[in-house]
């Protein structure tokens, strides 16, 4: 009997496992996995998934097995059924009349959603109390209906996570629970990239197939309900199996590799998701190695001087207040320029203005986000564990490059194509002084071509001269900061601007677009008065993809920079091991400012700079320094990779690719793992205690 009864959960639990066995499989063949599995290897990651995926499955069912819990006729005799009816009928009006309800005093839709349940739980009560003879049909179709649920978010999920793998590499992590947020921009983002229709038609059709073959197979169970004595005793074993996936599942996600692609594959999707749901700001004392904390401050602040947090910078020549433009690329990896070897002439324009430029050759970016490289632009310091800082809800009254031009008598002001709430940029530019220039500010006339993410960045580019030549009337030296939007997925902008259509959709389009945009824009700036008395920053924010053999593998980090201003910075290449948080000192340090700091960031002209570079995921934190790659992780971990430059055709200040052999502990390089941990913790404990604020 009760083997009967848990049919359902096998069918589902069956189709589970052989669905995600075969995305697993999709994934060691997947052409972004880079790495080379044994026959041992992919044994122990399809053996260590199907584990996870049965732990996963039993802690999905429990909405399920509530459902099978309360199927029973004895509620509807009389005067059960009319109580309930009645008790139903009660709650309803309660959402529907009272004003200041729990789900109302909750907030959003939950009022609204928890009538539309309530009424439709109303009708079908109502439905099979009065009409008996149409019971088990009533009772097989919503059972219909909940198989078909369950197995269409099955799918859908299957099909999320290959996206996602597809875009970055990786099972979910805090980008997927981002995208959960700005629905709207996700949503648009998807329907623009991929055939929508087609896609869900399909993921449709599969899930009505698979849902009527296991109805068919089960639905005979609901025949004859189990009484309460049955449901008890399967409840119980319900509960046991619960227990023990979550024991199980609390080991199994600890099980790590050398190989990061190994731990992804092997890994299901859903446990990472809500950990990173729950896990937006990763307290570093609590899962980070740590030394004394005033040894970390000394260790880390040795590099400046003087040695200590709030530091005076006192150029010996006088100040030049000159107007700023700083303009961050979404997503412009160092391999998308010829410089870097690229041969597929896709950034004509920046190639040629960085030979004209003060061009820095080995800058990394700090992550893999545009929140991230954004943070290093403002702040100038190592990122944290957890979400950037501009997403945390401490994020506001920090010193920042703002902060800067504004104690010099700048405007201070920042650009972006699309509306700023995302990624709360808003909120936190303008809890840190800056005025904001978005999609909001744009008449219809002023948009020629939009998408999803914003307006294209040509109409961004004179949105912007319009902005400064407003800005230089005032007499008032100015400060803009322009995020780009056009190369991001779905990679659409205006035809005939460029050789490669703007509805192909195609990354090198998107990369030859934003190209074609800042030249444009420097036409344009060329023909403004103030453009003699300007001095252009152009950067990445991150790189296109971070997906590699390793946690952080030093191509997907190098990112192209340069500054540039006619007849004041003269041509000439970098090319020392330097980090994006150098960026803005260092040009603090071209004008001559005279100003107070907090930056941890260096200007990279200055005696005392040490060529290094902070980089980062959520979770991993690195430091490459004299050659290494030192990395801290969660659970206290650390490894160090020796780094050797790869042989090929490029010179060496061009090349971007690094062996990384991973370094026994009796081999590691300890004055790098002590500045490794000085850094990071140094920087989390400022944070922590509000000492990076202005």
């Amino acid at each position: 009997m009760f083997f009967q009864k848990i049919k359902p959960f096998l069918y589902l639990g069956i189709f589970y496992l052989s669905i995600s066995l075969l995305l697993r499989i999709t994934f060691i063949f997947h052409p972004i996995t880079t790495a080379d599995f044994s026959i041992l290897e992919v044994a122990k990651i399809v053996l260590t998934g199907i584990v996870n995926d049965i732990f996963v499955f039993i802690l999905t069912c429990p909405f399920l097995a509530l459902y099978f819990l309360f199927l029973s006729d004895s509620k509807y005799q009389k005067p059960y059924g009319y109580i309930i009816l009645g008790l139903l009928c009660a709650f309803f009006f309660y959402i529907l009349l009272i004003p200041n309800n729990v789900f109302k005093q909750y907030g959003g839709s939950a009022a609204e959603i928890a009538m539309i349940f309530i009424g439709l739980k109303i009708i079908i009560f109502s439905l099979m109390l009065f009409l008996p003879e149409k019971r088990v049909k009533i009772r097989n179709s919503m059972y219909f209906i909940t198989i078909f649920l369950y197995v269409l978010l099955i799918i859908f999920n299957t099909v999320s996570e290959y996206f996602f793998y597809n875009e970055f590499g990786l099972r979910y992590n805090f980008i997927a629970v981002d995208y959960l947020i700005y629905t709207n921009e996700v949503i648009g983002n998807i329907m623009e990239s991929y055939p929508i229709v087609p896609l869900f038609l399909a993921i449709f059709s599969l899930a009505v197939v698979c849902t009527i073959y296991i109805y068919k197979k089960t639905r005979t169970e609901l025949l004859t309900l189990p009484n309460i004595k049955q449901k008890i005793i399967l409840l119980g074993s319900f509960c046991v199996l619960v227990a023990i996936s979550l024991f199980g599942l609390n080991f199994t996600t600890k099980l790590k590799s050398h190989n990061v692609f190994e731990e992804e594959i092997q890994a299901n999707g859903l446990p990472k998701f809500y950990w990173a749901f729950t896990h937006n700001e990763l307290d570093y004392f609590q899962f980070y190695p740590q030394i004394n904390q005033q040894v970390a401050e000394n260790v880390f602040l040795s590099q400046f001087t003087p040695p200590e947090l709030k530091r005076t910078i006192q150029p010996e020549k006088s100040e030049l207040k000159k107007n700023v433009v700083l303009i961050s690329i979404e997503s412009l990896s160092a391999d998308f320029m010829a410089h870097y070897g690229n041969t597929q002439k896709i950034t004509p324009f920046l190639d040629s203005l960085a030979d004209r430029s003060l061009m820095f050759t080995n800058l990394y970016a700090t992550g893999n986000r545009t929140v991230r490289g954004l943070e290093a632009l403002t702040l100038c310091i190592p990122p944290t564990a957890g979400e950037s800082i501009i997403k945390r809800e401490n994020n506001k009254n920090k010193f920042t490059t703002g902060s800067v031009f504004k104690s010099k008598g700048y405007d201070v002001k920042f650009l972006y194509g699309g509306y700023s709430y995302f990624d709360n940029m808003k909120d936190f530019y303008e809890g840190n002084g800056y005025e904001i220039v978005d999609r909001n500010n744009f008449k219809p006339d002023e948009i020629f071509f939009a998408n999803v993410w914003g307006v294209a960045d040509e109409d961004m580019a004179k949105k912007a001269i319009q902005t400064m030549n407003a800005e230089a009337k005032s007499g008032k030296p100015f400060f803009n900061h322009w995020m780009t939007v056009s190369n991001h997925r779905p990679f659409t902008y205006p035809n005939r601007k460029i050789d490669i259509p703007g509805d192909a959709k195609s990354r090198e389009g998107g990369v030859k677009y934003t190209d074609y945009s800042l030249r444009k824009f420097f036409e344009m700036a060329k023909k403004q008065k103030w453009y003699s008395n300007t001095v252009f920053v152009i950067v990445a924010d991150h790189c296109a993809s971070s997906a590699g053999d390793t946690e952080l593998p030093m191509d997907k980090y190098k990112i192209p920079a340069m500054i540039f201003s006619e007849g004041f910075i003269q041509p000439q290449k970098f090319t020392q091991t330097m980090s994006q948080i150098d960026l803005m000192p260092t040009l603090f340090g071209l004008l001559n400012f005279n100003y107070k700091t907090k930056f941890l960031g260096q200007d990279v002209f200055l005696k005392e700079f040490q060529p290094k570079a902070y980089v980062a995921t959520y979770e991993d934190l690195g430091l490459i320094k004299d050659n290494y790659l030192t990395i801290i992780s969660p659970l206290k971990k650390i490894k160090q990779y020796a780094l050797t430059l790869q042989k090929n055709n490029l010179s060496p200040e061009f090349n971007l690719y690094y062996d990384e052999k991973y370094l026994q502990q009796n081999l590691q390089n300890k004055k790098l793992i002590e500045q490794t941990i000085s850094a990071y913790q140094s920087t989390s404990y400022w944070l922590k205690e509000n000492q990076l604020n202005y």
